[in-house]
């Protein structure tokens, strides 16, 4: 009986976050995606991995609406959002970061972060300034020491270093009630100390939050993550949790060069 109550579970769309079928995504005669099929359960914590052109970013397109897919579903917690605007799966509690930074440089830390709670709660119109008691304002100050950006708090972005830029961009995606986010390349550029850094900042997110991450840096990407996804052109080439991603001779010779140590 407890096996049948489990297997049904499974089975349940309520039981994933995100769940993408047949999903494909083809520009003109290029095919960057081919019947992706996918699920992952609600707070779960993905790595999708492979190298350059393997489709990982245009998967994450897909999936936040900045390019349709041009077959196949994709719904989140039960609700098909294939064909919604970006804004639309944001308001859902889907949230992404980038490869390359989009940051308001001219903004102070804190503002940055409250701007963007502002920007997702009902109240994102007003012009009367918060007070210090205001719910967006509470929120960003704890998303602020969430990133450990507590002392540049009052710095302004353009000032902050890459890795502490990156943090920003992690603090922006914790912004209102995400629910999923997807983390792109969160650690490019960083050096090892900043990367010892990040794996706190996501090791430590709460537990219902789940995310995937596509990252190059495996000894990242295997510390943060439940279980991973090897892609390669536009195809599902393996999946296994990290300890058998990275003992697989396969992926060791086609994206590790060899054994990893």
């Amino acid at each position: 009986m407890t096996e049948n109550l489990a297997a049904n579970r499974l089975q349940s769309t309520s039981a994933y976050a995100l769940e993408l079928d047949g999903v494909a995504r083809h520009f003109g005669a290029l095919v960057a995606l081919s019947g992706i099929d996918m699920r992952i359960a609600a707070g779960e914590r993905r790595a999708v991995l492979g190298s350059n052109g393997a489709g990982k970013t245009t998967l994450f397109n897909a999936v936040t609406g900045d390019f349709l897919p041009t077959a196949g579903r994709i719904r989140f917690f039960g609700e098909d959002i294939t064909d919604l605007p970006p804004h639309e799966r944001i308001r859902r509690g889907l949230r992404r970061t980038y490869q390359i930074s989009q940051l308001f440089k001219g903004l102070s830390v804190l503002d940055s972060i409250f701007l963007a709670c502002r920007g997702v709660s009902r109240r994102r119109f007003s012009l009367l300034r918060p007070p210090a008691a205001d719910v967006n304002m509470v929120q960003a100050r704890s998303i602020l020491e969430a990133v450990h950006l507590e002392a540049y708090r009052n710095a302004l972005v353009a000032t902050l270093s890459h890795g502490q830029q990156r943090q920003l961009e992690i603090a922006l995606a914790l912004a209102g009630a995400p629910r999923f986010i997807l983390f792109d390349e969160p650690a490019a550029g960083l050096s090892p100390t900043e990367r010892r850094d990040l794996v706190a900042i996501l090791n430590a997110l709460p537990k219902h939050i789940g995310f995937i991450i596509i990252e190059h840096d495996l000894d990242v990407a295997l510390r943060v993550a439940d279980y991973v996804s090897m892609m390669h052109n536009g195809h599902l080439f393996k999946e296994g949790t990290p300890q058998e991603i990275e003992a697989d001779p396969e992926v060791q010779q086609i994206y590790l060069g060899g054994k990893h140590g």
